[in-house]
Parts: structure tokens; sequence; C-alpha cells
């Protein structure tokens, strides 16, 4: 998915989607219901308003998130109390129960079919609309599904890394594959292997250090990316 963001040259888009789901957490724990449900449902909600926005004005992607996420950031804040904020901006995995990793399980991998079943069609309306369109593909349901599925994601990993760095998972490891990838197979396959290794290690060095995971699992992936920078600029 992340792959798919940076060849869009979207790749701000995650991130800022992130913050949108603080208002969400803010309202779960408000009324003592799961935060995450809360997360979900102001993500999908984003993701269509977001969809519509941009059918309507022709904005790019980045335009509308960006205004949208300064809304929801600075609702959140409000709402939000004050020592649970830190919690939903930076992520708790020791907090995560054993019901909230089945359903991410699950939930990850709905994401991973539903993303290679529209892959090639969302390269082609990437590479031109009107071919898409030509080919029979409904160049908006289909983005409409990608964002759906970014909010997923997104909503997913904010348990681990927080609002504030769960965009790092959809962008940095697709940015390090990019650098060493030929091809579009290899590409999107290195990109869920660093992001994988990023989060694991990450996780890893936070149980041995005893450290929050989230700044762990993004040095972890910083690291790979500079590697992969390394060999491209080796291979040149």
């Amino acid at each position: 998915m992340g792959s798919i963001m940076v060849l869009e040259k979207m790749a701000l888009v995650g991130d800022a989607l992130s913050h949108v789901a603080l208002p969400g957490l803010g309202l779960g724990i408000l009324f003592n219901f799961n935060p995450f449900l809360g997360a979900f449902a102001f993500l999908f909600a984003s993701a269509v308003i977001i969809w519509h926005l941009g059918r309507v004005t022709k904005l790019s992607f980045e335009t509308v998130v960006g205004a949208l996420f300064t809304l929801a950031l600075a609702i959140g804040i409000l709402i939000v109390p004050k020592p649970e904020l830190l919690e939903a901006l930076f992520g708790d995995i020791t907090k995560v129960a054993l019901l909230d990793t089945v359903i991410a399980v699950v939930v990850s991998f709905a994401a991973i079919l539903l993303t290679k079943a529209i892959y090639k069609k969302i390269v082609v309306g990437m590479i031109s609309e009107d071919l898409a369109v030509s080919t029979g593909i409904n160049v908006g349901r289909i983005n409409l599904l990608y964002l759906l599925l970014v909010s997923v994601v997104v909503a997913i990993g904010i348990r681990i890394t927080g609002t504030l760095l769960v965009g790092f998972l959809v962008i940095v490891p697709a940015a390090a594959a990019r650098n060493v990838s030929s091809d579009l197979l290899r590409y999107s396959t290195l990109s869920a292997m660093f992001g994988a290794i990023s989060s694991a290690s990450g996780v890893l060095f936070s149980s041995y250090l005893t450290l929050p995971p989230g700044p762990l699992v993004v040095f972890s992936g910083i690291t790979i990316f500079f590697a992969t920078v390394l060999i491209k600029w080796k291979r040149k």
C-alpha cells in the first residue's frame, strides 16, 4: 500500500490520515468504549469525505487531507484528556489485548488480499486515467477502496506507534524498497518486507531496552532506508 503512495507522490497522505483518527480516539476515551473503534470510524468517514471532495473540487488528495488533518488534530487535542493524549500520540503496544491482536491480523490479511486485487488497476490509473477508463476500470471506485484500505492500515498501526509516527509505516519502507527495486513486483514485495522487519525489530528492541516501541520501530526503518541509499549510491 505504501509503495503505491510513494509512486503517486502521496507519501504525506498516510501520515496526515493518522492524525484524523485523534478525535475518534478521544471520543472512545470520553465515553468509555474502545478508542480504536472511534479511530476506525473517523478514518473511514474521512476517507469517504476526502474522496468526494477530491472529485468535486479536483484538488489533489494531499491538499484535501491537509485541510481535514489540521481540523481533526485541533479537535483531538481539545477533547482527548491529557493523561491519555501521550498514549494516543505515541502508542503503547503493552496494552494490546489478545482480541485486538486477532482482529488486527484478520483485518490486515483482508487488506493485503484486497490491495493485491486492485494493485494493477491502481497502477494503470496512475499511468493514464483515460487508459484505465477505456479498459473498463472504475477509477473513482478503485481510489475510494484504496483510501479505505489505507485508513484500515493506519488505524491498526496507531496502537503500536501512535498517531504521530504511524505515517512512517506506509512511507519509509516503500521509499527504501524503491531505492533497490527495478520492477513493480520486487518493489511491492520489498516494501512489505521492510515494513515487517522494521516493526518486528522495533518491538523486540523495545522489550529488550524497556523503551517505547514507536520510536524504535522508526529507528529500525530509517536504518534500513539509509542502507538502501548506500546500496543505490554504490551502484552508481
